[in-house]
This record gives C-alpha cells, sequence and structure tokens, in this order.
C-alpha cells in the first residue's frame, strides 16, 4: 500500500509547473485534504480544452467562477455562457464566511475577497450587449448546416448567396433571405433558372418552413446588425485584468436552435479572424459553455461535425473551450476526446443507468493506485472534484481528488439595479444598442419587383392604347385616301405638299 508520503510526492511532482498557473485547489486522500499539496493547471495548457461535470448541487459554478477569477487575474479574457443566470456575482467582491476560510486553512492557501470587470451579454431583448450576426457573415455552408438541410437544399442556399453576391444585394437578417427565396420561385422564377438552373418549389418551401421555425426560436432577434465584432471579447480594464463577459441565456433553454446557432457562428468567427498562435504561454480567450447537452442534444449529424472540427483547430489560435454538463456522457466522445482539462464533481447512483453510466465515466480518466474512481465520484463533497489536466509538456497530471478554492467574489446573483449600473457604464452596451435596418435584399426586391410590376402596366397600357389606335387609323385610311386624291391634284406646291405630308405622317403615326 502506498503512502500518504508517496502521495504527496506523487502529486507535487504531477502538478508541478515552472510557468504561470492557476491553483485551482488542495488534494485530498482518503477523505481528508493535504496541506500545501496544490494542484496546479499551467496556463499554457489552458487552450486545450476541458470538461466540468457533476450532478446538480455539487458545485460546478463555483469552480467556473474560480477559474474565471483566476484567469482574469492573469489578463485573460473569459466568455461565459449563463443558462441559469446566477454567475453575475463575479462584478461583486465576496464574504469572508467561517465555511470558506475554514475550507482554505484546511488546503492552507490564503483568502480574500475581490471583484473584477464584467460585460453583460444578450442574445435576446434583455438588458445587455446584444450580440448580433448577419446572414452574410454565416455563408452558405454554415447556413445551411444549422438548418440541417441535405444536399439539393443546401444546394439552393448556396444559388441564393451566389445570386445576392452577384447582384450587390446585402443578406442581413432572416427576412431577407426568405424574400430571395421566394422571389427565385416567383417572380425571378424564369432569370434563376436562365442563369443558375431550375429550382424545385418544393426545395424552397422546405428550407422557408425551417427558417421560421429558427425565426420562431429568437433568430429574427440574432440576425441582423450592428455585428457584434470579436476584438470586444478580448478587452483588458485598466488594471490590467481580462474582462469576464457573461452572455446572460435565462431565456434561452427552450431555444436549442437559437443556442446552437450563436455558438457554432461565434466559433466560426473567431476561428477565421483570429492569428495562428502557436505554442503560447496563455490563452488569449477561455469560453465556457453551460449546460453544453444544449448544444449537442438536437444537433444534426452535419453540426456536430463542425463543432468537432472547430474544436480540434481553434486551440492554434489560442482559444480554449470548456464544455459544463451533468453528465460527460452529453458530450460526443469525438469532442470529448480533444478535452485536456477534466474536472469532474459528484455523480448520483439513483438507478440502473446511473451507475452505468458512473463506470463509463470513471473509464474515462487515467488509472489510479491511489483511488478506486467510481467509488470516489459516488462520494465526493460539494466543491469537491475529481482532477487531471495536462502538464506543461502536454503529458497528463495524476487523477486526484480535489478540495477546491472558493471563489473570492460574491457568490450570488446580482440585484435588478446592479445589473443597470453595470450596462449604464457600459461602452458596449452604448455601441451595439442601436438596430440598423440598411437596404439590404428585402428591400432591394422590393424595388425590383415594384419596377417590374410598373413596367408590365405601362407595357400592358400602351398595347391597349396602340390596340384602340390601330383600329382608329384603319377607319381613318381609307376616308383619307379618297380626300387625298382630290386635294393632290389641286395642291401642286411642293413646300406645302411636304409639310401637309409630314402633319399627315404624323396623325397615321399615333
Amino acid at each position: 500500500m502506498n503512502s500518504k508520503e508517496d502521495f504527496v510526492q506523487h502529486i507535487n511532482q504531477g502538478y508541478a509547473t515552472k510557468g504561470d498557473s492557476i491553483v485551482l485547489g488542495g488534494a485530498i486522500l482518503d477523505g481528508q485534504s493535504l496541506p500545501d499539496t496544490f494542484v496546479r493547471l499551467p496556463l499554457k495548457t489552458l487552450n486545450r480544452h476541458g470538461l466540468i461535470a457533476g450532478a446538480t448541487g455539487t458545485g460546478k459554478t463555483k469552480t467556473i467562477q474560480v477559474l474565471s477569477e483566476q484567469l482574469s487575474s492573469f489578463g485573460i479574457p473569459v466568455l461565459m455562457m449563463d443558462i441559469k443566470g446566477d454567475f453575475s456575482g463575479i462584478a461583486k467582491e465576496g464574504e469572508e464566511k467561517s465555511f470558506i476560510t475554514s475550507r482554505h486553512a484546511q488546503i492552507n492557501l490564503p483568502y480574500q475577497i475581490a471583484k473584477f470587470p464584467v460585460e453583460l451579454l444578450t442574445l435576446s431583448e434583455q438588458n445587455g450587449v446584444r450580440l448580433r450576426a448577419t446572414v452574410s457573415e454565416f455563408g452558405p455552408v454554415l447556413f445551411s448546416r444549422i438548418l440541417d438541410l441535405n444536399d439539393t437544399q443546401a444546394g439552393v442556399v448556396s444559388i441564393v448567396f451566389k445570386y445576392c453576391d452577384d447582384h450587390k444585394m446585402p443578406l442581413l437578417d432572416l427576412k431577407d433571405i426568405k424574400k430571395v427565396i421566394n422571389y427565385i420561385t416567383e417572380e425571378g422564377k424564369e432569370e434563376i433558372t436562365q442563369s443558375y438552373g431550375r429550382i424545385s418549389t418544393a426545395t424552397t418551401g422546405t428550407i422557408l418552413r425551417k427558417i421560421i421555425e429558427l425565426e420562431q426560436q429568437g433568430g429574427d432577434l440574432f440576425f441582423g446588425e450592428k455585428s457584434f465584432e470579436i476584438e470586444d471579447l478580448m478587452r483588458v480594464d485598466q488594471n490590467g485584468q481580462g474582462y469576464i463577459n457573461i452572455l446572460r441565456l435565462t431565456d434561452i433553454q427552450d431555444k436549442p436552435k437559437l443556442f446552437s446557432t450563436f455558438m457554432l457562428s461565434m466559433l466560426a468567427e473567431i476561428y477565421q479572424q483570429m492569428p495562428e498562435k502557436g505554442d503560447s504561454e496563455q490563452p488569449e480567450l477561455v469560453i465556457f459553455i453551460d449546460e453544453a447537452h444544449l448544444l449537442f442534444n438536437q444537433a444534426s449529424k452535419a453540426l456536430l461535425e463542425q463543432i468537432e472540427i472547430i474544436v480540434k483547430l481553434i486551440r492554434s489560435k489560442g482559444i480554449g473551450l470548456y464544455f459544463i454538463t451533468q453528465n460527460p456522457m452529453d458530450v460526443p466522445s469525438g469532442v470529448l476526446a480533444q478535452l485536456g482539462l477534466k474536472i469532474q464533481h459528484a455523480l448520483r447512483a439513483f438507478t440502473a443507468n446511473d451507475r452505468k453510466s458512473i463506470k463509463q465515466t470513471a473509464d474515462n480518466y487515467p488509472l489510479s493506485d491511489y483511488y478506486n474512481t467510481s467509488e470516489v465520484l459516488t462520494s465526493l463533497g460539494i466543491g469537491e472534484a475529481l482532477v487531471t489536466a495536462l502538464n506543461e509538456k502536454g503529458i497528463p497530471t495524476p487523477l486526484v481528488a480535489t478540495m477546491l478554492r472558493a471563489p473570492m467574489s460574491r457568490m450570488d446573483i446580482l440585484s435588478e439595479s446592479e445589473i443597470q449600473d453595470i450596462n449604464q457604464h457600459s461602452k458596449l452596451v452604448k455601441k451595439y444598442s442601436e438596430v440598423l435596418d440598411r437596404e439590404s435584399a428585402y428591400e432591394m426586391l422590393n424595388q425590383k419587383i415594384a419596377l417590374a410590376e410598373r413596367h408590365e402596366a405601362t407595357q400592358a397600357q400602351e398595347q391597349a392604347e396602340a390596340k384602340v389606335t390601330k383600329s382608329t387609323s384603319s377607319k381613318t385610311a381609307s376616308t383619307t385616301a379618297t380626300v387625298s386624291k382630290s386635294v393632290i391634284k389641286v395642291l401642286t406646291s411642293a413646300t406645302f405638299i411636304r409639310g401637309f405630308f409630314g402633319v399627315l405622317n404624323k396623325f397615321l403615326k399615333k
């Protein structure tokens, strides 16, 4: 049997780091915390992504709060998807309570209170910085995958984007793309067929229904201008602390399509705009995706493949992604395999399926000479977790049960007046509060259709007038011919004849 001294040496060696690191907490063995046996996470490997999992009420939110505080202290900005609305207190200082100081005394880590710079973001009409993106920014491939279209339908979407590019028609919001689809099906059908090929009305009808589904989940609020600029997530305050951007999603739980749409567009935009960082000393941005099952559960196969690709590639841009969920099995295996840090809070074994899930979870962690992983998973207390990470060389660290440090900021939500105060002093709220509706495909096609209708009406009127004129002219012609014969005999002046026939010619042409 390995001794406690061996364990302490094992952990201290496994979590030793030469560069900057986050102190997550202290090690636990046989239910007892060990002072001065710290679990450190090197900043250098935090762009290798991670998972924070555990049953409800086991302390996942506080773990995210601790990580966000530490990241901000090192000048690393954070984007936090706050589904439950219980993360905003990080903007205010915490309270030094007895149970907190006792916990820190057990691991021999000083406790201090602090607050951190915060921006409150929103996808809906809640108070905060409005996040929007245009349809054009998505592009035909990503937009088709979000709508879960087949190859034929995706081809039609590509034609829509190509037609708008060719005719300099911006696709800004959902009413734009709906208008274009209606146009190519009805008024512009002949024009589209000649230039791009025949399009089935059944196909365009299916695409429209998919867009309406997205629209009903709040897509009409998300798509539009002014588009959010990724650089505004990377800000640092005057004290050198990274901003913690809290995306308030309390009204989005029943709108998984909108949530996955936003997440995928955000990740794609970050990947496209951020330069390659290679092996940097710390991440540029860390993103926490709470209730990650909302992102994966209703995502199509194509969408899951796209997410998996982005997860693989985005870390080279200095971006760390952290998925938060109750059960690690909620995260697809292809994504799970990319995660370097795993923080597993307690799981509950109430049913046979629960026990099976716990065994599967335990199998995803490194073998340990000091823990029976399946047993530890069900015996962890609140604020305790099994942790494994990557060291500075990218090698997995030993599995360790950890007593997590307490957050330095408030472990409660902000009041409405405090939220209002943050928004009133926010430069980003002012920047993105204005809703723009400049001329785009919707207005341009309406003008084109109106012009075509006026042209058709004018042509119809001219044809009707020409028909009446032709009928009148034929009756007049015979009378004119008889009169002319007599008149010509008398009127012999060449000048007068030319003038007369000029007038007559004009009369006949009417």
